[in-house]
């Protein structure tokens, strides 16, 4: 079982850097390979919308950098872990950029699905997908944005299932492990609990 883990954090983000170590250690333990990015340590280019990985060298952005292997590393795993800072909601900067330059695993091609018309998979598979927000504290509603936010992305990015989990910056560790123990206790069919 492979998993891909995009740390989106900012340095300092005590609450991600105890998710992230835990994590990297609990996952191999039940038998899961861990690939960590650290984002903001990573060259990528911002995606400039050319389309050139629909029609031009499909599946593969021209932009020779870390976001092609960041895409093939995210089709070839079962589990896509998303680490990032909950900002307005939304992603970090850096792991907003490293997701929009991952648009190559869809097809330019639509499809209707319950109704709505999304990019239809280029692939057979597609790993679950779990995000972990961190906040310095409870915020109802970025967290409600978020949890939409992460739901849309699953959604477009074909995965089997999807989990958010929160973390807070006044938590100590073995709180963030109790948080993300249904993760780290997660088995390919991709069952998240709790």
């Amino acid at each position: 079982m492979k998993a891909l883990l995009l740390d989106g954090s900012h340095a300092g983000d005590k609450a991600l850097l105890s998710a992230r170590t835990i994590l990297s250690d609990e996952l191999p333990a039940k038998g899961w390979t861990v690939e960590g990015v650290t984002l903001r340590d990573t060259k990528i280019a911002q995606c400039i919308g050319c389309f050139g990985c629909w029609v031009k060298t499909p599946g593969r952005c021209f932009m020779n950098d870390a976001g092609n292997d960041i895409a093939r590393s995210m089709v070839r795993s079962d589990l896509l872990l998303l680490l990032t800072p909950v900002t307005f909601g939304g992603y970090s900067s850096e792991l907003k950029k490293a997701l929009d330059r991952v648009i190559c695993i869809v097809l330019p091609f639509f499809a209707r699905i319950s109704g709505e018309v999304h990019h239809k998979p280029r692939y057979q598979r597609y790993p679950a997908l779990v995000a972990i927000g961190s906040l310095p504290a409870v915020d109802e509603e970025s967290e409600g944005i978020f949890r939409s936010l992460v739901s849309r992305n699953a959604l477009n990015f074909f995965s089997p299932l999807h989990e958010v989990k929160m973390v807070y910056d006044w938590q100590i560790p073995d709180d963030i492990l109790m948080t993300l123990k249904p993760v780290v206790e997660m088995r390919r069919s991709g069952n998240v609990a709790g």
